[in-house]
């Protein structure tokens, strides 16, 4: 899952964002409601996670300018005003969700997760099959027939993207997108570093390849007899 935090207090967001990503996450955090306006628009993210008191653009502000666009990304704001008035002018605003501060860690990121699952049917699986290969997306564990197979962080996230797009071809923008923050300057080959990696562990010693390289494209990931 990819997130956006929008939350001007430094410390309150470094804190978020390390909860996140020990959770499996990747996450960006911007401190202004303009620029946080500007990147909710990308269209890059699954969840936001906005504050309520911003500089220059209200977290309400910025919900509705998403709403008018368009944009039904869920929201979940965040605020000290825990008043009910507070809570239903963020609700009519567009916000999907609303915790008032201080929260604890673990429903921060279980509301999240509900959010997503409303959202995207697609994520009320924890278990990602395709043909002999598991991905458990609770233990964070994969496996191929028999045999487990351990994947860094970085790895998993992009296992993930791949087997949530199974079918279909993804670019390597798609994959820097999907498995690394916002302001990463990435090395020219570091995804296909990765995929080589993810071959090795996922396709070695198997008949069938998986993970299958589509020349002037990028990747796919199917079952398939046939190696491209």
């Amino acid at each position: 899952m990819r997130i956006l935090i929008v939350e001007d207090d430094d410390r309150t967001a470094g804190y978020i964002e390390r909860a996140l990503v020990e959770t499996g996450h990747i996450a960006d955090r911007v401190g202004d409601g303009p620029t946080g306006l500007a990147m909710a628009s990308e269209g890059i993210y699954d969840v936001i996670i906005l504050d309520q008191l911003l500089p220059e653009l209200a977290g309400t502000e910025i919900l509705a300018a998403l709403r008018t666009a368009g944009n039904p990304i869920p929201v979940l704001m965040l605020s000290a005003l825990g008043g009910t008035l507070d809570k239903v002018a963020a609700l009519n605003a567009g916000a999907d969700d609303y915790l008032v501060k201080p929260y604890a860690t673990a429903e921060l990121i279980a509301r999240l997760e509900a959010l997503l699952r409303r959202k995207r049917p697609d994520r009320r699986d924890h278990i990602l099959r395709l043909g002999d290969f598991e991905l458990d997306m609770v233990q964070r564990r994969a496996r191929r027939g028999e045999r487990r197979i351990d994947l860094q962080h970085r790895e998993f996230l992009l296992v993930e993207y791949l087997m949530r797009h199974a079918g279909q071809v993804v670019t390597r923008t798609m994959l820097l997108e999907a498995a690394w923050p916002y302001d990463f300057e990435p090395k020219s080959n570091v995804v296909d570093m990765h995929i080589h990696r993810l071959r090795r562990k996922i396709d070695g010693g198997f008949a069938s390849p998986l993970i299958h390289t589509i020349p002037g494209a990028g990747y796919l990931m199917r079952a398939s007899n046939t190696a491209s």
